[in-house]
């Protein structure tokens, strides 16, 4: 028997391809949601599929006391693509460890315990990251928060009052996902940056739904042209295989035994890191999310009948002043398209970075039919 978690749909997806699933039913549905943001590439991607294969046939897993090859050349790749060569990675397994592992290093580097998060804010659900979280509800009694400051997002008066020379870390989402698409200003970030740089704490930029290329830049808080002291990844960077990580700035120095991982950076990971990089490359995926993003967002703006569009690249937020179960339950079982929510009131897109046009127009006939429905 399962632990209950999950409110479930009664759709059982058994395959996939590019933006499409099928169910048990042969039903197919558009997927514009990813499984929150993580088909990057799309689902089973060829290329993807044959390294995966290709690998598995050779060796799955050994532990991090050996040296795995593949680990070298995804750091060495993801600091190529990303414009951060020269940051070392470290490999985990997911967003959450991502960032609780940026917060133990910010916590080491400065000797320092108190941590700036903002409203709304959505880090992950181990220790440190959920005490980072902005979500009451999920965070524990064991789970010790008392060292974590919530400022409001996007308000520039109340950071610079906020952070002080008692702050280890600021942790922030360049575009808040679980909570509704709100995306970072240019002058926030960069006052944020200025700030650390002032009292010696360090900036984590938390890119685990934002970043690999889903804004149309690798990473969404590059559009201010700030750099980051650590930045956590992990969603899209194995497109459905579990992988994660932080890049980490050269001020901070490393040794033995200041971070461990059992599974990170395993060797089916890394090859599914790998190819995702070299067809993100490849295929001129960023440049297409850039693309098709603006082309969501300008026929979301001809249909009307939203309170608020939000979002960068393939990162959108539709919000409306009415609740919008109704219209996500139409868009699947009517138009059998997934969709993702934030709230009560947003729908959230999150689609492969290799969405085309054609399957674009299929979501913005449907929004329009059920949005005039609705209206």
């Amino acid at each position: 028997m399962l632990f209950n978690v999950y409110p479930l749909y009664d759709i059982e997806p058994v395959r996939a391809q590019g933006s499409y699933l099928w169910d048990t039913k042969g039903d197919r549905y558009l997927d514009l949601y990813g499984g929150h943001a993580v088909i990057s590439v799309g689902h089973t991607h060829p290329r993807y599929v044959r390294a995966l294969t290709e690998q598995l046939n050779r060796i799955s897993f050994y532990s991090n006391s050996v040296r795995i090859r593949q680990q070298e050349e995804l750091s060495e790749k993801l600091g190529e693509l990303s414009g951060y060569p020269d940051y070392a990675l470290f490999l985990c397994n997911s967003g959450a460890e991502a960032n609780e592992n940026a917060l133990k290093l910010a916590s080491f580097h400065t000797g320092r315990k108190n941590v700036v998060a903002f409203k709304k804010s959505f880090h992950g659900r181990t220790a440190g990251a959920v005490a980072a979280t902005d979500n009451p509800a999920i965070v524990a009694p064991v789970n010790y928060n008392e060292h974590v400051t919530f400022l409001p997002f996007n308000d520039v008066e109340a950071a610079l009052a906020g952070i002080t020379d008692q702050t280890c870390a600021v942790i922030i989402e360049g575009i808040q996902g679980v909570g509704g698409i709100q995306v970072a200003t240019d002058e926030f970030l960069q006052a944020l940056r200025r700030k650390c740089d002032e009292t010696g704490a360090i900036l984590i930029l938390d890119g685990v739904q934002c970043g690999y290329g889903r804004s149309g830049k690798f990473f969404s808080h590059q559009f201010s042209g700030i750099t980051p002291d650590l930045i956590t990844t992990a969603k899209g960077m194995g497109n459905g295989f579990p992988i994660g990580g932080v890049l980490i700035s050269p001020k901070f120095n490393a040794s033995y035994g200041l971070l461990g991982t059992t599974f990170g950076g395993n060797h089916l990971a890394c090859t599914a890191g790998i190819a995702v990089l070299d067809i993100m490359k490849d295929e001129n995926l960023i440049e297409n999310a850039a693309q098709m993003g603006e082309y969501v967002m300008n026929g979301i703006r001809q249909i009307g009948g939203y309170k608020d569009l939000r979002g960068r690249g393939l990162m959108i937020g539709i919000e409306y002043d009415f609740p919008v179960e109704t219209l996500r339950n139409s868009l699947l079982f009517e138009h059998h398209i997934f969709t993702g929510v934030a709230g009560k009131n947003t729908i959230r897109l999150l689609p492969s970075l290799a969405l085309g046009r054609e399957e674009v127009d299929v979501f913005l006939e449907a929004l329009s039919k059920e949005v005039r429905v609705i209206s």
